[in-house]
């Protein structure tokens, strides 16, 4: 049961929960931007959970039967090699806005071809915020990669969080509810159904959970920890929602973010719960248990209130953008 809940353990917590809710709040105002992300369709979210098992055992099975420094080293440059340049993308981006450039004016620009079957040719364009970014993100990755600290796994967990709300598309409500559903469930079953999700919480080295020390004065740490998938797949629901917003707000020039904020607020309750239980019981929570109830449960609360339940469930950003293009084109 519940041990004393000290101030270091106190900190800890309220870290976890702010960390997790930055991501989101900044990746959904991103993906209102993103144009270039496919959206997610109903048999992707039926399929998704399935996939996501079979990845999560077979990473299971590894851990169990090799060596898990050597699959850990792996693992960690490959996710190290996407995080230098998603860590790029992200801080240029930023300093561009802080300086108020709006467009690139590329020092350097290219064509990637087309590869069938794989991808559509890239054009690439690199200007100097680029240059300076990749530089710093390089300076970080071999920070994490020689001391493994657990700041510059943040840092790395943090923009695989927001890249991951802004770019991954989901874009109809009725998506987003079996999506989550689907997760819900495999939450459940991989958590409290067996030792998997936690043997390879715990075995995974590389950024993807977010870290905190219990007590951060401590000689030798112990963390709390929580996955980015309770960040990314709750954060591209919310998101969904941000664009709900924008579509009931029309053409009024201040967008309500009424759906947006009413379901941040819900999933940060329901983290909260999440810490309380497991906190509680001393136990590995699986934390979409209660992440899911409040994110599914928010939304449609806030649309009864307003009246606009039809509206939500029916909702599809991509029909309002197709039909808005129409229109503009036979004006």
């Amino acid at each position: 049961m519940a041990t004393e809940l000290d101030q270091g353990l106190l900190i800890a917590y309220a870290a976890i929960w702010t960390m997790a809710i930055v991501p989101i709040y900044i990746g959904s105002y991103m993906s209102l931007k993103e144009t270039s992300a496919e959206s997610m369709t109903k048999s992707d979210a039926w399929a998704f959970p399935l996939f996501g098992s079979v990845f999560l055992f077979g990473l299971y099975l590894l851990f169990k039967f090799f060596d898990k420094n050597v699959i850990n080293m792996l693992l960690s440059y490959y996710f190290l090699v996407f995080g230098v340049f998603a860590l790029t993308q992200l801080m240029s981006k930023l300093l561009r806005y802080l300086n108020g450039v709006k467009n690139k004016r590329p020092l350097v620009a290219f064509t990637i071809p087309s590869i069938r079957f794989i991808t559509d040719k890239v054009d690439v364009k690199i200007d100097i915020y680029d240059i300076v970014t990749f530089a710093l993100s390089a300076s970080f990755s071999v920070w994490y990669i020689t001391t493994k600290h657990w700041i510059a796994n943040n840092i790395f967990g943090i923009t695989f969080s927001i890249q991951g709300i802004s770019l991954i598309g989901l874009h109809d409500y009725s998506v987003g509810v079996i999506l989550l559903s689907g997760l819900f469930l495999y939450d459940i079953f991989w958590v409290f159904g067996t030792d998997v999700m936690v043997t390879v919480a715990k075995s995974f080295d590389a950024p993807i959970k977010l870290l905190f020390p219990k007590n951060i004065f401590a000689a030798e740490y112990q963390f709390s920890m929580l996955g980015l998938g309770d960040i990314v797949l709750p954060g591209i629901f919310i998101a969904l929602l941000l664009k709900f917003d924008r579509h009931i707000s029309g053409k009024s020039k201040k967008m309500s973010t009424t759906y947006f904020v009413s379901n941040l607020i819900a999933y940060a309750l329901g983290l909260a719960t999440t810490i309380i239980v497991m906190h509680t019981f001393q136990a590995a929570q699986p934390a979409l248990l209660y992440l899911v109830p409040f994110c599914i449960g928010g939304s449609l609360l806030t649309a009864a209130f307003k009246g606009q339940v039809s509206q939500l469930i029916n909702f599809s950003a991509e029909k309002n953008v197709d039909t808005k293009s129409v229109t503009a084109k036979t004006k």
